[in-house]
Protein backbone atom coordinates (compact mmCIF):
# COMPACT_ATOMS: atom_id res chain seq x y z
CA UNK A 1 0.00 0.00 0.00
CA UNK A 2 2.84 2.38 0.77
CA UNK A 3 4.44 1.58 -2.60
CA UNK A 4 1.17 2.27 -4.42
CA UNK A 5 0.54 5.54 -2.58
CA UNK A 6 4.05 6.86 -3.19
CA UNK A 7 4.64 5.25 -6.63
CA UNK A 8 7.76 3.45 -5.43
CA UNK A 9 9.44 0.94 -7.73
CA UNK A 10 11.21 -1.19 -5.13
CA UNK A 11 9.39 -2.70 -2.13
CA UNK A 12 12.46 -2.22 0.07
CA UNK A 13 12.01 1.55 -0.13
CA UNK A 14 8.75 1.25 1.80
CA UNK A 15 10.17 -0.96 4.55
CA UNK A 16 11.21 0.65 7.84
CA UNK A 17 11.88 -0.91 11.24
CA UNK A 18 8.51 0.26 12.51
CA UNK A 19 6.65 -1.30 9.59
CA UNK A 20 8.69 -4.48 9.86
CA UNK A 21 7.86 -4.87 13.57
CA UNK A 22 4.17 -4.12 12.96
CA UNK A 23 3.95 -6.69 10.17
CA UNK A 24 5.76 -9.27 12.32
CA UNK A 25 3.37 -8.80 15.25
CA UNK A 26 0.32 -9.07 13.00
CA UNK A 27 1.67 -12.22 11.35
CA UNK A 28 2.37 -13.76 14.76
CA UNK A 29 -1.13 -13.00 16.07
CA UNK A 30 -2.82 -14.28 12.93
CA UNK A 31 -0.61 -17.41 12.80
CA UNK A 32 -1.78 -18.73 16.19
CA UNK A 33 -4.22 -21.56 15.56
CA UNK A 34 -5.14 -24.83 17.29
CA UNK A 35 -3.08 -27.80 16.12
CA UNK A 36 -5.04 -30.65 14.51
CA UNK A 37 -5.11 -33.69 16.76
CA UNK A 38 -5.18 -34.20 20.55
CA UNK A 39 -2.09 -33.15 22.45
CA UNK A 40 -1.97 -32.74 26.27
CA UNK A 41 0.41 -31.29 28.81
CA UNK A 42 0.52 -31.57 32.62
CA UNK A 43 -0.70 -28.40 34.36
CA UNK A 44 0.17 -28.18 38.08
CA UNK A 45 -1.26 -25.40 40.26
CA UNK A 46 -2.18 -24.53 43.86
CA UNK A 47 -5.90 -24.74 44.59
CA UNK A 48 -7.00 -21.80 46.73
CA UNK A 49 -10.58 -23.08 47.07
CA UNK A 50 -9.43 -26.42 48.58
CA UNK A 51 -7.17 -25.35 51.39
CA UNK A 52 -4.10 -24.67 49.29
CA UNK A 53 -3.70 -28.20 47.94
CA UNK A 54 -1.54 -28.68 44.86
CA UNK A 55 -3.30 -30.32 41.96
CA UNK A 56 -2.11 -31.49 38.55
CA UNK A 57 -4.29 -32.04 35.52
CA UNK A 58 -3.72 -33.02 31.89
CA UNK A 59 -4.82 -30.08 29.78
CA UNK A 60 -4.99 -30.07 25.93
CA UNK A 61 -2.88 -27.64 23.97
CA UNK A 62 -6.01 -26.20 22.38
CA UNK A 63 -6.72 -24.29 25.62
CA UNK A 64 -3.36 -22.57 25.52
CA UNK A 65 -3.64 -21.77 21.80
CA UNK A 66 -7.24 -20.61 21.90
CA UNK A 67 -6.65 -17.83 24.44
CA UNK A 68 -4.24 -15.76 22.24
CA UNK A 69 -6.64 -16.09 19.34
CA UNK A 70 -8.78 -13.37 20.92
CA UNK A 71 -6.02 -10.92 20.00
CA UNK A 72 -7.37 -11.08 16.46
CA UNK A 73 -10.18 -8.82 17.59
CA UNK A 74 -7.99 -5.86 16.65
CA UNK A 75 -9.15 -6.50 13.08
CA UNK A 76 -12.60 -5.24 14.10
CA UNK A 77 -11.19 -1.73 14.43
CA UNK A 78 -9.68 -1.95 10.97
CA UNK A 79 -12.98 -3.16 9.53
CA UNK A 80 -14.77 -0.24 11.21
CA UNK A 81 -12.26 2.15 9.66
CA UNK A 82 -12.51 0.73 6.15
CA UNK A 83 -16.32 0.59 6.20
CA UNK A 84 -16.85 3.96 7.83
CA UNK A 85 -18.66 6.61 5.81
CA UNK A 86 -16.10 9.17 6.87
CA UNK A 87 -13.35 7.07 5.29
CA UNK A 88 -15.18 6.10 2.11
CA UNK A 89 -16.67 9.54 1.38
CA UNK A 90 -14.45 11.56 -0.96
CA UNK A 91 -15.76 14.92 0.26
CA UNK A 92 -15.03 14.03 3.89
CA UNK A 93 -11.53 12.91 2.95
CA UNK A 94 -10.93 16.16 1.09
CA UNK A 95 -12.14 18.31 3.99
CA UNK A 96 -10.03 16.27 6.39
CA UNK A 97 -6.97 16.69 4.20
CA UNK A 98 -7.49 20.46 4.07
CA UNK A 99 -7.75 20.56 7.88
CA UNK A 100 -4.82 18.15 8.34
CA UNK A 101 -6.96 15.43 9.90
CA UNK A 102 -5.69 11.87 9.72
CA UNK A 103 -8.52 9.40 9.17
CA UNK A 104 -7.44 6.51 11.37
CA UNK A 105 -9.08 4.17 13.88
CA UNK A 106 -8.75 6.66 16.71
CA UNK A 107 -10.65 9.32 14.77
CA UNK A 108 -13.42 6.85 13.89
CA UNK A 109 -13.80 5.76 17.54
CA UNK A 110 -13.93 9.39 18.70
CA UNK A 111 -16.62 10.10 16.13
CA UNK A 112 -18.68 7.13 17.27
CA UNK A 113 -18.32 8.13 20.92
CA UNK A 114 -19.54 11.61 20.01
CA UNK A 115 -22.50 10.40 17.94
CA UNK A 116 -23.71 7.47 20.05
CA UNK A 117 -21.62 7.18 23.24
CA UNK A 118 -24.10 5.03 25.16
CA UNK A 119 -24.40 2.40 22.44
CA UNK A 120 -20.66 2.12 21.87
CA UNK A 121 -19.93 1.84 25.60
CA UNK A 122 -22.65 -0.74 26.14
CA UNK A 123 -21.46 -2.95 23.27
CA UNK A 124 -17.85 -2.73 24.49
CA UNK A 125 -18.71 -3.62 28.10
CA UNK A 126 -20.94 -6.57 27.18
CA UNK A 127 -18.38 -7.94 24.72
CA UNK A 128 -15.60 -7.63 27.28
CA UNK A 129 -17.73 -9.33 29.93
CA UNK A 130 -18.54 -12.34 27.74
CA UNK A 131 -14.99 -12.79 26.43
CA UNK A 132 -13.42 -12.50 29.90
CA UNK A 133 -15.93 -14.98 31.34
CA UNK A 134 -15.23 -17.58 28.63
CA UNK A 135 -11.44 -17.27 28.94
CA UNK A 136 -11.64 -17.52 32.76
CA UNK A 137 -13.72 -20.70 32.43
CA UNK A 138 -11.19 -22.17 30.01
CA UNK A 139 -8.34 -21.54 32.44
CA UNK A 140 -10.13 -22.79 35.60
CA UNK A 141 -12.49 -25.59 34.53
CA UNK A 142 -9.91 -28.40 34.65
CA UNK A 143 -8.88 -27.73 38.29
CA UNK A 144 -12.14 -26.67 39.98
CA UNK A 145 -15.67 -27.80 39.26
CA UNK A 146 -17.15 -24.50 40.44
CA UNK A 147 -15.43 -22.66 37.59
CA UNK A 148 -16.64 -25.24 35.08
CA UNK A 149 -19.99 -23.48 35.17
CA UNK A 150 -20.04 -20.43 32.87
CA UNK A 151 -22.46 -18.53 35.12
CA UNK A 152 -20.02 -18.66 38.06
CA UNK A 153 -17.28 -17.29 35.81
CA UNK A 154 -19.58 -14.50 34.66
CA UNK A 155 -20.40 -13.69 38.30
CA UNK A 156 -16.72 -13.44 39.16
CA UNK A 157 -15.98 -11.23 36.14
CA UNK A 158 -18.93 -8.93 36.90
CA UNK A 159 -17.91 -8.48 40.55
CA UNK A 160 -14.31 -7.84 39.54
CA UNK A 161 -15.36 -5.53 36.70
CA UNK A 162 -17.37 -3.33 39.07
CA UNK A 163 -14.46 -3.24 41.57
CA UNK A 164 -16.55 -4.88 44.32
CA UNK A 165 -14.88 -8.27 44.86
CA UNK A 166 -16.91 -10.40 47.31
CA UNK A 167 -14.31 -13.16 47.40
CA UNK A 168 -16.75 -16.10 47.35
CA UNK A 169 -15.21 -17.37 44.11
CA UNK A 170 -11.51 -16.84 43.43
CA UNK A 171 -9.31 -17.98 40.53
CA UNK A 172 -6.78 -20.78 41.16
CA UNK A 173 -4.38 -20.57 38.23
CA UNK A 174 -2.16 -17.71 37.21
CA UNK A 175 -4.02 -17.55 33.92
CA UNK A 176 -7.31 -16.88 35.75
CA UNK A 177 -5.68 -14.35 38.04
CA UNK A 178 -4.25 -12.46 35.08
CA UNK A 179 -7.67 -12.38 33.45
CA UNK A 180 -9.17 -11.04 36.71
CA UNK A 181 -6.56 -8.26 36.91
CA UNK A 182 -7.16 -7.27 33.27
CA UNK A 183 -10.89 -7.28 33.92
CA UNK A 184 -10.47 -4.97 36.92
CA UNK A 185 -8.43 -2.47 34.87
CA UNK A 186 -10.94 -2.54 32.04
CA UNK A 187 -13.75 -2.07 34.56
CA UNK A 188 -12.15 1.07 35.99
CA UNK A 189 -11.80 2.59 32.53
CA UNK A 190 -15.33 1.65 31.48
CA UNK A 191 -16.72 3.05 34.74
CA UNK A 192 -15.03 6.39 34.06
CA UNK A 193 -16.40 6.45 30.52
CA UNK A 194 -19.86 5.56 31.79
CA UNK A 195 -19.79 8.40 34.32
CA UNK A 196 -18.70 10.86 31.60
CA UNK A 197 -21.46 9.74 29.25
CA UNK A 198 -24.13 9.90 31.93
CA UNK A 199 -23.00 13.35 33.09
CA UNK A 200 -23.13 14.58 29.51
CA UNK A 201 -26.62 13.20 29.12
CA UNK A 202 -27.74 14.88 32.34
CA UNK A 203 -26.33 18.24 31.36
CA UNK A 204 -28.85 20.92 30.42
CA UNK A 205 -28.98 22.26 26.91
CA UNK A 206 -28.64 25.95 26.14
CA UNK A 207 -32.39 26.50 25.89
CA UNK A 208 -32.98 24.61 29.14
CA UNK A 209 -30.30 26.68 30.85
CA UNK A 210 -31.95 29.90 29.69
CA UNK A 211 -35.32 28.74 31.02
CA UNK A 212 -33.79 27.66 34.32
CA UNK A 213 -31.97 30.97 34.74
CA UNK A 214 -35.16 32.89 33.98
CA UNK A 215 -37.12 30.93 36.58
CA UNK A 216 -34.38 31.34 39.19
CA UNK A 217 -34.19 35.06 38.46
CA UNK A 218 -37.95 35.39 38.96
CA UNK A 219 -37.80 33.56 42.28
CA UNK A 220 -34.87 35.62 43.52
CA UNK A 221 -36.67 38.82 42.54
CA UNK A 222 -39.66 37.78 44.62
CA UNK A 223 -37.45 36.87 47.57
CA UNK A 224 -35.67 40.22 47.27
CA UNK A 225 -38.96 42.10 47.36
CA UNK A 226 -40.12 40.12 50.39
CA UNK A 227 -36.83 40.71 52.22
CA UNK A 228 -36.99 44.45 51.48
CA UNK A 229 -40.60 44.56 52.69
CA UNK A 230 -39.61 42.75 55.89
CA UNK A 231 -36.84 45.27 56.50
CA UNK A 232 -39.26 48.17 56.10
CA UNK A 233 -41.87 46.49 58.28
CA UNK A 234 -39.48 45.75 61.11
CA UNK A 235 -38.10 49.29 60.89
CA UNK A 236 -41.59 50.71 61.24
CA UNK A 237 -42.43 48.39 64.14
CA UNK A 238 -39.24 49.29 65.97
CA UNK A 239 -40.04 52.98 65.52
CA UNK A 240 -43.63 52.40 66.62
CA UNK A 241 -42.75 50.51 69.80
CA UNK A 242 -40.04 52.98 70.78
CA UNK A 243 -41.49 56.37 69.79
CA UNK A 244 -45.24 56.13 69.43
CA UNK A 245 -46.21 54.28 72.62
CA UNK A 246 -46.48 55.69 76.10
CA UNK A 247 -44.74 52.73 77.68
CA UNK A 248 -41.90 50.94 75.88
CA UNK A 249 -41.88 47.13 76.03
CA UNK A 250 -38.20 46.03 75.88
CA UNK A 251 -39.00 42.40 75.00
CA UNK A 252 -41.10 43.31 71.99
CA UNK A 253 -38.49 45.83 70.83
CA UNK A 254 -35.75 43.19 71.01
CA UNK A 255 -37.93 40.77 69.05
CA UNK A 256 -38.46 43.28 66.24
CA UNK A 257 -34.76 44.19 66.25
CA UNK A 258 -33.89 40.50 65.89
CA UNK A 259 -36.31 40.15 62.98
CA UNK A 260 -34.89 43.35 61.48
CA UNK A 261 -31.37 41.90 61.47
CA UNK A 262 -32.62 38.61 60.02
CA UNK A 263 -34.38 40.53 57.24
CA UNK A 264 -31.17 42.42 56.46
CA UNK A 265 -29.19 39.16 56.29
CA UNK A 266 -31.84 37.61 54.06
CA UNK A 267 -31.69 40.66 51.78
CA UNK A 268 -27.90 40.37 51.51
CA UNK A 269 -28.11 36.64 50.77
CA UNK A 270 -30.68 37.19 48.02
CA UNK A 271 -28.48 39.86 46.43
CA UNK A 272 -25.50 37.50 46.56
CA UNK A 273 -27.55 34.74 44.91
CA UNK A 274 -28.64 37.16 42.20
CA UNK A 275 -25.03 38.13 41.58
CA UNK A 276 -24.01 34.46 41.26
CA UNK A 277 -26.92 33.79 38.93
CA UNK A 278 -25.93 36.74 36.75
CA UNK A 279 -22.36 35.45 36.61
CA UNK A 280 -23.57 32.01 35.52
CA UNK A 281 -25.93 33.56 32.98
CA UNK A 282 -23.11 35.69 31.62
CA UNK A 283 -20.94 32.62 31.13
CA UNK A 284 -23.76 31.05 29.14
CA UNK A 285 -24.72 34.02 27.00
CA UNK A 286 -21.33 35.68 26.74
CA UNK A 287 -20.13 33.31 24.04
CA UNK A 288 -23.17 33.90 21.85
CA UNK A 289 -23.07 37.66 22.40
CA UNK A 290 -19.34 37.76 21.80
CA UNK A 291 -19.74 35.74 18.64
CA UNK A 292 -22.47 38.03 17.34
CA UNK A 293 -20.46 41.13 18.23
CA UNK A 294 -17.33 39.79 16.57
CA UNK A 295 -19.33 38.83 13.49
CA UNK A 296 -20.81 42.32 13.23
CA UNK A 297 -17.40 43.94 13.66
CA UNK A 298 -15.83 41.67 11.05
CA UNK A 299 -18.70 42.33 8.63
CA UNK A 300 -18.36 46.08 9.13
CA UNK A 301 -14.62 45.92 8.58
CA UNK A 302 -15.10 43.82 5.47
CA UNK A 303 -17.64 46.31 4.09
CA UNK A 304 -15.35 49.24 4.78
CA UNK A 305 -12.43 47.43 3.21
CA UNK A 306 -14.47 46.70 0.08
CA UNK A 307 -15.53 50.35 -0.15
CA UNK A 308 -11.93 51.48 0.33
CA UNK A 309 -10.75 49.09 -2.37
CA UNK A 310 -13.41 50.42 -4.75
CA UNK A 311 -12.35 54.00 -4.05
CA UNK A 312 -8.71 53.11 -4.59
CA UNK A 313 -9.57 51.42 -7.87
CA UNK A 314 -11.57 54.50 -8.94
CA UNK A 315 -8.69 56.82 -8.01
CA UNK A 316 -6.27 54.59 -9.89
CA UNK A 317 -8.48 54.63 -12.98
CA UNK A 318 -8.78 58.42 -12.82
CA UNK A 319 -5.02 58.78 -12.44
CA UNK A 320 -4.50 56.47 -15.41
CA UNK A 321 -6.93 58.50 -17.53
CA UNK A 322 -5.26 61.74 -16.42
CA UNK A 323 -1.84 60.34 -17.30
CA UNK A 324 -3.10 59.31 -20.73
CA UNK A 325 -4.54 62.78 -21.31
CA UNK A 326 -1.27 64.37 -20.19
CA UNK A 327 0.61 62.12 -22.60
CA UNK A 328 -1.66 63.21 -25.46
CA UNK A 329 -1.59 66.91 -24.47
CA UNK A 330 1.73 67.88 -26.20
CA UNK A 331 0.56 66.38 -29.49
CA UNK A 332 -2.79 68.16 -29.17
CA UNK A 333 -1.08 71.48 -28.42
CA UNK A 334 1.24 71.04 -31.40
CA UNK A 335 -1.69 70.17 -33.65
CA UNK A 336 -3.71 73.15 -32.43
CA UNK A 337 -0.80 75.51 -32.98
CA UNK A 338 -0.27 74.16 -36.48
CA UNK A 339 -3.99 74.50 -37.28
CA UNK A 340 -4.01 78.02 -35.84
CA UNK A 341 -1.01 79.04 -37.94
CA UNK A 342 -2.62 77.51 -41.03
CA UNK A 343 -5.91 79.31 -40.39
CA UNK A 344 -4.10 82.62 -39.85
CA UNK A 345 -2.25 82.11 -43.11
CA UNK A 346 -5.50 81.34 -44.91
CA UNK A 347 -7.11 84.41 -43.37
CA UNK A 348 -4.24 86.65 -44.47
CA UNK A 349 -4.41 85.20 -47.97
CA UNK A 350 -8.15 85.78 -48.06
CA UNK A 351 -7.97 89.33 -46.71
CA UNK A 352 -4.94 90.33 -48.85
CA UNK A 353 -5.10 88.42 -52.12
CA UNK A 354 -2.78 90.89 -53.88
CA UNK A 355 -0.08 90.32 -51.25
CA UNK A 356 -0.56 86.55 -51.54
CA UNK A 357 -0.16 86.81 -55.32
CA UNK A 358 2.96 88.92 -54.86
CA UNK A 359 4.43 86.40 -52.42
CA UNK A 360 3.59 83.49 -54.70
CA UNK A 361 5.42 85.29 -57.54
CA UNK A 362 8.66 85.50 -55.51
CA UNK A 363 11.53 83.10 -56.26
CA UNK A 364 11.26 79.54 -55.00
CA UNK A 365 14.31 79.99 -52.79
CA UNK A 366 12.35 82.30 -50.56
CA UNK A 367 9.38 79.94 -50.24
CA UNK A 368 10.57 78.43 -46.95
CA UNK A 369 9.82 81.60 -44.97
CA UNK A 370 6.84 83.06 -46.77
CA UNK A 371 4.79 83.88 -43.73
CA UNK A 372 7.70 85.52 -41.95
CA UNK A 373 8.62 87.62 -45.00
CA UNK A 374 5.01 88.56 -45.48
CA UNK A 375 4.67 89.85 -41.96
CA UNK A 376 7.99 91.67 -42.00
CA UNK A 377 7.39 93.23 -45.42
CA UNK A 378 3.96 94.44 -44.45
CA UNK A 379 5.16 95.85 -41.17
CA UNK A 380 8.31 97.46 -42.47
CA UNK A 381 6.76 98.76 -45.67
CA UNK A 382 3.81 100.34 -43.95
CA UNK A 383 5.77 101.87 -41.11
CA UNK A 384 8.43 103.12 -43.51
CA UNK A 385 5.85 104.78 -45.68
CA UNK A 386 4.34 106.41 -42.63
CA UNK A 387 7.71 107.78 -41.59
CA UNK A 388 8.12 109.28 -45.05
CA UNK A 389 5.13 111.44 -44.41
CA UNK A 390 2.57 109.72 -46.70
CA UNK A 391 -0.89 109.30 -45.25
CA UNK A 392 -2.08 106.16 -47.00
CA UNK A 393 -5.07 104.21 -45.73
CA UNK A 394 -3.12 100.94 -45.57
CA UNK A 395 -0.50 102.53 -43.35
CA UNK A 396 -3.04 103.68 -40.82
CA UNK A 397 -4.98 100.40 -40.96
CA UNK A 398 -1.90 98.24 -40.37
CA UNK A 399 -1.73 99.55 -36.82
CA UNK A 400 -5.18 98.15 -36.05
CA UNK A 401 -5.44 94.60 -34.63
CA UNK A 402 -7.97 93.82 -37.43
CA UNK A 403 -6.49 94.13 -40.94
CA UNK A 404 -8.76 95.88 -43.46
CA UNK A 405 -10.29 93.94 -46.28
CA UNK A 406 -8.59 94.34 -49.64
CA UNK A 407 -11.86 95.12 -51.39
CA UNK A 408 -12.66 97.99 -48.99
CA UNK A 409 -9.41 99.88 -49.58
CA UNK A 410 -8.05 100.62 -53.04
CA UNK A 411 -4.50 99.34 -53.08
CA UNK A 412 -3.55 99.12 -56.77
CA UNK A 413 -3.62 101.37 -59.82
CA UNK A 414 -6.03 99.06 -61.56
CA UNK A 415 -8.33 99.17 -58.56
CA UNK A 416 -8.17 102.95 -58.47
CA UNK A 417 -8.97 103.26 -62.12
CA UNK A 418 -11.69 100.62 -62.26
CA UNK A 419 -13.33 101.06 -58.82
CA UNK A 420 -13.22 104.68 -57.58
CA UNK A 421 -14.59 105.69 -54.22
CA UNK A 422 -18.41 105.93 -54.34
CA UNK A 423 -19.99 109.36 -53.79
CA UNK A 424 -21.87 109.64 -50.53
CA UNK A 425 -25.35 111.19 -50.81
CA UNK A 426 -25.10 112.65 -47.30
CA UNK A 427 -21.47 113.57 -46.66
CA UNK A 428 -19.47 116.09 -48.66
CA UNK A 429 -16.83 114.89 -51.10
CA UNK A 430 -13.89 112.94 -49.73
CA UNK A 431 -11.33 115.49 -50.91
CA UNK A 432 -13.01 118.24 -48.92
CA UNK A 433 -13.42 116.09 -45.75
CA UNK A 434 -10.13 114.20 -45.46
CA UNK A 435 -7.80 115.17 -48.25
CA UNK A 436 -4.92 113.17 -46.71
CA UNK A 437 -6.89 109.85 -47.04
CA UNK A 438 -7.34 110.12 -50.81
CA UNK A 439 -5.14 107.37 -52.31
CA UNK A 440 -2.50 108.39 -54.79
CA UNK A 441 -1.62 105.98 -57.53
CA UNK A 442 1.95 107.06 -58.05
CA UNK A 443 2.82 107.15 -54.39
CA UNK A 444 1.35 103.73 -53.83
CA UNK A 445 3.43 102.28 -56.65
CA UNK A 446 6.58 103.73 -55.11
CA UNK A 447 5.53 102.35 -51.72
CA UNK A 448 4.94 98.87 -53.19
CA UNK A 449 8.41 98.80 -54.77
CA UNK A 450 9.97 99.81 -51.44
CA UNK A 451 8.01 97.07 -49.67
CA UNK A 452 9.31 94.42 -52.09
CA UNK A 453 12.92 95.55 -51.57
CA UNK A 454 12.58 95.54 -47.78
CA UNK A 455 10.85 92.13 -47.99
CA UNK A 456 13.85 90.64 -49.78
CA UNK A 457 16.22 92.14 -47.18
CA UNK A 458 14.14 90.76 -44.31
CA UNK A 459 14.03 87.36 -46.01
CA UNK A 460 17.81 87.25 -46.14
CA UNK A 461 18.07 88.17 -42.44
CA UNK A 462 15.22 85.88 -41.16
CA UNK A 463 16.45 82.44 -39.83
CA UNK A 464 13.15 80.53 -39.45
CA UNK A 465 9.45 80.86 -40.19
CA UNK A 466 8.29 80.63 -36.57
CA UNK A 467 10.60 83.43 -35.48
CA UNK A 468 9.37 85.57 -38.43
CA UNK A 469 5.76 85.05 -37.46
CA UNK A 470 6.51 85.94 -33.84
CA UNK A 471 8.44 89.02 -34.91
CA UNK A 472 5.62 90.03 -37.26
CA UNK A 473 3.05 89.81 -34.48
CA UNK A 474 5.22 91.77 -32.05
CA UNK A 475 6.13 94.49 -34.54
CA UNK A 476 2.59 94.80 -35.79
CA UNK A 477 1.23 95.19 -32.27
CA UNK A 478 3.84 97.75 -31.28
CA UNK A 479 3.51 99.65 -34.50
CA UNK A 480 -0.27 99.68 -34.29
CA UNK A 481 -0.21 101.01 -30.78
CA UNK A 482 2.28 103.70 -31.66
CA UNK A 483 0.42 104.76 -34.76
CA UNK A 484 -2.94 104.87 -33.06
CA UNK A 485 -1.53 106.99 -30.27
CA UNK A 486 0.29 109.34 -32.61
CA UNK A 487 -2.42 109.82 -35.25
CA UNK A 488 -6.02 110.71 -34.56
CA UNK A 489 -6.94 110.93 -38.27
CA UNK A 490 -6.85 107.17 -39.12
CA UNK A 491 -9.89 105.68 -40.86
CA UNK A 492 -10.85 103.52 -37.84
CA UNK A 493 -10.60 106.38 -35.38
Amino acid sequence: LFMIDNCADDWRIAMTWQRISQITIELTICAIHPIPGEYYFLWTTKLANKGGDIGSQWVPYDVTLSLPMFLRLYLICRVMLLHSKLFTDASSRSIGALNRINFNTRFVLKTLMTICPGTVLLVFMVSLWIIASWTLRQCERFHDEEHANLLNAMWLIAITFLSVGFGDIVPNTYCGRGIAVSTGMMGAGCTALLVAVVSRKLELTRAEKHVHNFMMDTQLTKRLKNAAANVLRETWLIYKHTRLVKRVNPGRVRTHQRKFLLAIYALRKVKMDQRKLMDNANTITDMAKTQNTVYEIVSDMSTRQDALEERLVSVEEKLTALQEQLDVLPEAITRCLAQHAERMEQRRNFLHPDTAVALSATPSGCGGSTSGNLGNSLNIGMTGNMNMGGHHPLASMSNSPLLPHSRSVPNAPSTMSLHPWPVSPVLPPVSSRTPHLVPETGGFRQQSSQQQQQQQQQHNNTPTTSQSVTRLTTQAGMGGLGTNQGSDTSPHS
